[in-house]
């Protein structure tokens, strides 16, 4: 099964952050586009809620409906005193899970960052609460901008906004019920949970590596094996956050993970399309996903196929 779903980054660059006009053979998100297609339309608009059907997950169609600044424990107050009120029509509304409103995020637009011809209304471009806590710092919680996609913690008495959801959960990688989740593939480990096979070294280069220093590491490495069926690349944004694991630190991966040396933090082949000269990357240590200058040897190489 593939609990990712693909990005809507269409196009590559060139090393001087152009776009180009094939994406054949870059190794960049642009290309390959793995995972669960999206479906057309993706979101569907019934009165004051929205329906995304990649996801199940039902909206307010005002992203801004509930009032600004809220602490942490103030939003779970608000969305309860929704539910007591049927707002909207419903009494199951609910903080969504981190990666629940990642789901809603473009890599194609910002501000706000999110898929084209969205219905929403009333965006504030900047950080909003999801319901999930940070292993690593158990006083803060995961925030994402939704005016420029970066997921990052906040402290629980800070202000952000709040969009509460509503519909069943999806179980998340890794609470699938693969067990083990990985098992032995050719030069790495296949993650049961998703498809995808992560090469058995999670710091490739054994140091950290410049975007296009990163691409060109993975093209050496798929030469040595050319008759390769499924040649290795950098992991998009979406791959290499579905590996992560919320309840774990240090590095933010599933227990019982068979990999040994993981970076600190790893280059995607997701650009930023905010600043094309910056592409993002997954910080291994708690799963904070931000972005690195490409021209600096910033972030460690795990290849995924």
């Amino acid at each position: 099964m593939k609990l990712f779903f693909a990005s809507d980054q269409d196009f590559c660059l060139n090393s001087s952050h152009n776009r180009i006009a094939s994406c054949a053979g870059t190794g960049q998100d642009g290309e390959s586009r793995a995972g669960r297609p999206w479906p057309n339309p993706r979101f569907e608009v019934a009165g004051p809620l929205v329906l995304d059907r990649l996801t199940n997950l039902v909206w307010p169609k005002d992203a801004s409906a509930l009032e600004f600044g809220l602490s942490f424990d103030e939003a779970g107050q608000a969305v309860e005193e929704m539910n007591r009120e049927g707002q909207l029509g419903r009494s199951n509304w609910r903080l969504p899970n981190r990666r629940e409103l990642f789901s809603l995020v473009s890599h194609a637009f910002f501000n706000p960052a999110l898929p084209k011809a969205h219905p929403f209304e009333n965006v504030f471009s900047g950080y909003y609460w999801s319901k999930t806590p940070c292993a690593r710092f158990p006083k803060q919680a995961w925030t994402v901008h939704l005016g420029g996609g970066r997921v990052f913690q906040g402290m629980r008495h800070a202000s952000f906004m709040v969009l509460p959801v509503s519909g069943q959960e999806e179980a998340s990688p890794e609470k699938a019920p693969e067990n083990p989740r990985f098992e032995p593939a050719n030069e790495g480990f296949l993650d049961l949970a998703t498809g995808l096979v992560w090469h058995k070294n999670p710091n490739l280069a054994g140091k950290n590596l410049s975007w296009q220093d990163a691409l060109e590491s993975i093209r050496l490495l798929n030469r040595q094996n050319p008759s390769a069926k499924r040649p290795w690349r950098l992991p998009g944004v979406r791959e290499m956050e579905s590996l992560l694991d919320m309840d774990a630190h240090s590095p933010a991966l599933p227990k019982g993970h068979p990999f040994a040396g993981v970076a600190q933090a790893c280059w995607t082949g997701t650009t930023s399309v905010y600043d094309p000269a910056y592409g993002w990357a997954i910080y291994m240590e708690d799963g904070r996903v931000g972005v690195g200058y490409k021209e600096r040897p910033e972030f460690g190489v795990w290849p995924v196929r």
